[in-house]
């Protein structure tokens, strides 16, 4: 353990003054030892000092030794920073003279590149008046070509080698002007090609790439008005009815020479202007088109008179979809041409919008195209003449569609017939089959504003001409005396008012396949969410329109329902008078005899079942289920008004089974629910006593679902004679 420090620092002056001021004996005694303590501490640390002396002296003497190294190292180091400093002198020196020879070699290298230029000059010089001599025009250019380089290279050349350069280049551009233009008038495409090549070296590209450029504008123009005028002869020959005017061979034949010169001197345009020159091309080639397109295409609304048929469409009948127009004469174009028309109408606007696309297309695909210039070009095929005629067009088109529709339809209804082996009159698959047509053509017009005109023309006919025609015979006075006319059922009237409930079934399913058919059509055509939303919005009301069959479908079938139930209701009047307080030997008897419904289920299939033949699956379906309703409601009125004994609830409950069961074999849909309530009566009839009840009630009634009210219950309940009115009123339902 280390002894504690002194209370004092001795070998010092206050150390000493403050031995000397001590007067107590215990205080000197103490600090005696604590100055014996310090005393043998002090022999401590010198002995120790002591024992590192050898180690001290080995030290020494190797720093001795080090120190003559370091001498020498010095006298080294001192030689070496001599040699260094003169080969520092001696570098920056030589660096001096190579930099000297660099910048001598440098000029003269200059001066003989210059001289080279110089020669060089004065032999292209020599070159041009040769070439130009020889009618080398080629090899001119190339000497014009490489004398501008030089130029470029060399700006303070001589000027009289410069001004005689330039005179024999302005020599050579009106010469190859001259030979190309000939050219162009004689239409020497090989020579044409040649002296626009040479407008590249010349230094005047874009002076080329317009020559160039016109030169096809004219070639494409000559093409189309020869075919124009061709038109224009076969138009004149109207006795002649061996050739076709054909309008669509000739627009097609325009789109393809543009779409050719195009793709054909891609190469040449590149060279002269790089991609800018494409689509300076395909600018100017498409004014070409709306100059030559618009004439054959008004050319062709005149041929085909679309002005005046649309005029007399119009003054026929100014709402082409009023109700009560159906009967009008055979008056106005006639349909079939219309469709012919109509046919030639798309074929011109698909043709337009897939040139316009492709083109437009092309400008897209360029990449290193003026910023602003891309977009001035595509533009120019939406704002151009030849997209405003097809708009024109377009409106023609429309107008006829909406006619050829509205007469076909109109048509449909007027020969409406039978179909032998066919559950529906003809008109059903004729006219959808018409609107189905119209709208798919709509569509293939790739204009929106087509497809919603006709697809707005379509959802009118239906919901007013159409939906007029099929309902027109439910609305006959009397149905129900002509269909069971002396009593039995009439096969004819029945066929008849069955064929226009089904028209109504299958109508209601058309038209929810033709709007899914149309939505997907549209999708695929128009990407734009603005062009789907007007689509959108235009098939809601064809789903409406489903809506609006079914709804009368519904009416029909409760007015044929209206017609049956009367000859069922005696049968049903005679339930009314059948005791239900049974005895064994009663109902032994019923279990023999049955008592009424067999002769229930005989009114039925020989007022209904007779039609099923005639009516769709899903119409009979729904005839039964009215019948059904009809039937069950009139029994639980009567049953409610008799006293049940519980053989007479085992005698409903054995009626209600066989109601189910044979109804069941009728229809394809479940009859169950229907009679959930007469069923849930017999059960509660059945019980051994008024408690049971509450074994099938609340909690206990597990997966089945009573239709029938507590109050209703205690209802069915007081029907038995044997229950007492107190136990049933203690009940807590």
């Amino acid at each position: 353990m280390e002894s504690d420090p002194p209370s004092i620092n001795f070998g010092t002056q206050e150390a000493l003054h403050h031995v000397r001021s001590l007067t107590d004996v215990g205080a000197m005694t103490r600090l005696l030892h604590e100055c014996i303590a310090y005393q043998r501490a002090l022999d401590l640390n010198l002995d120790s000092l002591l024992s590192q002396r050898s180690d001290l002296d080995k030290h020494l003497s190797s720093l001795q030794k080090s120190s003559q190294v370091l001498e020498i190292v010095q006298s080294d180091s001192d030689h070496v920073l001599s040699n260094v400093a003169s080969t520092c002198d001696l570098a920056d020196h030589v660096s001096a003279k190579v930099r000297e020879l660099d910048l001598a070699q440098s000029r003269a290298n200059s001066t003989l590149l210059r001289l080279d230029a110089i020669v060089e000059r004065t032999n292209c010089i020599d070159g041009v008046k040769q070439a130009l001599d020889a009618q080398d025009y080629e090899s001119a250019a190339k000497f014009v070509q490489r004398f501008i380089q030089i130029e470029s290279e060399y700006r303070d050349s001589g000027s009289e080698q410069r001004d005689q350069l330039m005179e024999s280049k302005k020599l050579l551009e009106s010469i190859v002007k001259k030979k190309l233009n000939a050219a162009v008038d004689q239409r020497d495409h090989p020579n044409v090609l040649r002296f626009i090549r040479l407008y590249t070296p010349l230094g005047i590209e874009e002076e080329g790439l317009q020559a160039y450029v016109s030169y096809l504008r004219k070639v494409i123009g000559m093409r189309s008005r020869l075919e124009f005028e061709h038109l224009m002869e076969l138009m004149e020959q109207k006795s002649n009815q061996s050739q076709q005017v054909n309008f669509v061979g000739c627009l097609t034949n325009l789109f393809k020479d543009i779409v050719l010169a195009i793709e054909e001197n891609d190469e040449i345009l590149r060279g002269l202007c790089g991609e800018d020159g494409i689509v300076y091309a395909i600018c100017e080639l498409q004014e070409e088109c709306d100059s030559r397109g618009s004439m054959v295409l008004k050319k062709y609304m005149e041929y085909r008179r679309l002005p005046k048929l649309s005029s007399e469409i119009n003054a026929q009948n100014m709402s082409l979809l009023d109700v009560g127009v159906a009967g009008v004469g055979n008056e106005g174009p006639d349909p079939r041409e219309v469709e012919l028309i109509l046919e030639e109408i798309l074929s011109l606007m698909q043709l337009g919008e897939d040139y316009t696309e492709f083109m437009v297309s092309k400008i897209k695909g360029l990449s290193n195209v003026d910023p602003d210039l891309a977009p001035r070009a595509t533009k120019s095929f939406r704002s151009g003449s030849f997209s405003k005629v097809v708009q024109d067009i377009t409106g023609f088109y429309v107008i006829l569609e909406g006619f050829f529709m509205v007469e076909n339809v109109r048509k449909a209804i007027r020969i409406d017939e039978h179909v032998p082996d066919s559950l529906t009159t003809s008109m059903v698959d004729d006219i959808f089959y018409v609107l189905q047509s119209c709208l798919r053509r709509a569509i293939s017009t790739l204009n929106i504003s087509s497809v919603i005109a006709v697809l707005s023309g379509a959802s009118s006919l239906l919901s007013n001409e159409y939906h007029e025609a099929v309902q027109q015979k439910m609305r006959e006075p009397n149905l129900g005396a002509k269909l069971f006319l002396g009593g039995v059922g009439v096969q004819k009237t029945g066929t008849e008012i069955a064929t226009v409930l089904n028209n109504m079934d299958v109508s209601s399913e058309y038209v929810l396949k033709l709007k899914h058919e149309i939505e997907e059509q549209c999708l695929e055509v128009f990407p734009a969410p603005a062009d789907r939303e007007k689509v959108k919005s235009c098939l809601s009301e064809l789903g409406d329109m489903s809506n609006t069959f079914k709804q009368a479908l519904n009416a029909g079938l409760e007015q044929l329902v209206a017609t049956v139930t009367p000859r069922i209701r005696p049968v049903l009047d005679n339930v009314a008078t059948i005791s239900y307080e049974l005895s064994e030997a009663e109902y032994a008897e019923n279990e023999v005899n049955d008592p009424w419904v067999q002769r229930l289920l005989h009114a039925v299939e020989t007022n209904a079942a007779w039609l099923q033949s005639l009516m769709t699956a899903n119409n009979y379906d729904s005839f039964i289920h009215l019948i059904i309703e009809f039937l069950v409601k009139r029994l639980e009125v009567i049953m409610m008004q008799k006293r049940f004994s519980q053989l007479g609830g085992l005698q409903l409950d054995r009626d209600c089974r066989a109601l189910v069961s044979h109804f069941s074999s009728m229809t394809q849909r479940t009859v169950r629910d229907k009679f959930a309530r007469l069923t849930q009566m017999a059960t509660i009839l059945n019980l051994e006593k008024v408690s049971e009840i509450l074994d099938f009630w609340g909690e206990n009634s597990g997966p089945m679902t009573w239709r029938l009210t507590p109050a209703e219950v205690r209802r069915v309940l007081g029907l038995r004679v044997d229950f007492k009115s107190e136990a049933i009123a203690a009940l807590k339902l």
